[in-house]
């Protein structure tokens, strides 16, 4: 039976399976900002609510200038999208009936873009799942004969950030190939900016860097993100959307968003240490894990044979976890579980003790 591509969708994930659901279910399949969205939001909502009724700015506004002025760069080097989706089905357009490299595991909708648009793929796999390990030889063979490398960086489904030097060897091969370069950094606000691959824009035009807001922010039923690469691209990729495509409250919650420095940064030590400690859990029940820089963590179980039983009785008992079985390399003996709260990240490792205690003799 084929699972849902996405986390986030847990009654769809019951259904499917013919699992009732419990009473209380917490999903930590979805790695969304486990304390909500920002404050300002429901502080400010008699301000926000008017625009409801009102046109947006066509151009985005104030959302395209707070996102130059928060990186540095100019309005012409940002394209903005009903989320970062938005952007991956506009960037696939450019590579109609090209070649794409994309590295496995990673996120599925890169290969669902593409493929709607008739894009011949390369499909590579890491060397190692928990370190997801570039396979560099390959890339830059491949290079050669690809018009676009697409890499997750950080990873999603493992939550590991490339070396610099990697991504850097790769940008400048990709430079000198023709071959453009589309980093997701969908998660590296969990990090911090300074690993953010903005900076090199300037030197590299062949690279586009997507990013999205609802990771960090936990907006995701507002739908924002955006890109930025350099101006041509942006102004070709512009053409192709339609008008008024972001929305009023979006616009406006999207760059109140960018100043709450505060909120940012209790957001990225909280997850860091819930990783952290979640990280010791497994692996002091031998378990396999991905070495994370984000608000999620990738794990196998010490016996992988017991995948489809674990996940089923964690269902169960109310415990969502995100399944891989459609990512490549994984073979679904993998699970991937975002940070909540305190509360919540005990009971699951409450939970989870029992059966490995139970069930692999530990």
């Amino acid at each position: 039976m084929s699972l849902p591509s996405h986390g986030a969708n847990p009654h769809r994930l019951y259904e499917q399976l013919s699992i009732k659901e419990p009473i209380r279910i917490i999903d930590f399949s979805e790695n969304v900002n486990p304390v909500g969205p920002p404050t300002f939001i429901r502080k400010k909502w008699d301000k926000l609510f008017p625009l409801i009724s009102r046109y947006p700015d066509p151009q985005g506004q104030p959302f395209l200038s707070a996102v130059a002025n928060y990186h540095g760069v100019s309005e012409e080097q940002v394209l903005l999208g009903n989320g970062a989706a938005e952007i991956f089905s506009l960037l696939a357009t450019l590579f109609q009936k090209k070649r794409a490299i994309i590295i496995h595991p990673t996120f599925s909708e890169y290969e669902a873009t593409l493929t709607a648009n008739n894009v011949e793929m390369v499909h590579l796999e890491v060397e190692d799942i928990a370190t997801w390990k570039l396979p560099i030889h390959q890339i830059l063979v491949e290079m050669q004969q690809a018009d676009v490398l697409y890499l997750c960086t950080p990873n999603n489904p493992t939550g590991v950030l490339p070396p610099r030097e990697e991504l850097l060897l790769l940008i400048e091969e990709g430079k000198k190939a023709n071959c453009s370069i589309v980093l997701d950094e969908a998660f590296i606000d969990w990090i911090d900016e300074k690993a953010s691959m903005i900076p090199y824009l300037d030197d590299y035009p062949n690279i586009m860097i997507v990013r999205s807001m609802t990771k960090m922010y936990a907006i995701a039923g507002v739908r924002l993100g955006y890109m930025i690469a350099s101006p041509n691209i942006i102004e070709t990729l512009q053409r192709k959307t339609s008008h008024w495509h972001i929305n009023g409250l979006a616009a406006v919650i999207g760059a109140t968003c960018l100043e709450e420095n505060d909120y940012r940064e209790e957001a990225i030590y909280y997850a860091q240490k819930s990783r952290n400690e979640f990280t010791a859990f497994l692996q002091r029940y031998g378990c396999k894990t991905s070495m994370s820089v984000t608000n999620y963590v990738s794990f196998q179980l010490p016996q992988p044979k017991q995948t489809k039983v674990f996940f089923r009785d964690m269902l169960e008992k109310g415990f969502v976890l995100r399944h891989t079985e459609n990512f490549r390399g994984m073979n679904g003996e993998w699970f991937r579980v975002g940070m909540k709260d305190e509360k919540a990240m005990k009971m699951l490792q409450k939970e989870m003790t029992s059966w490995l205690k139970q069930n692999l003799s530990l």
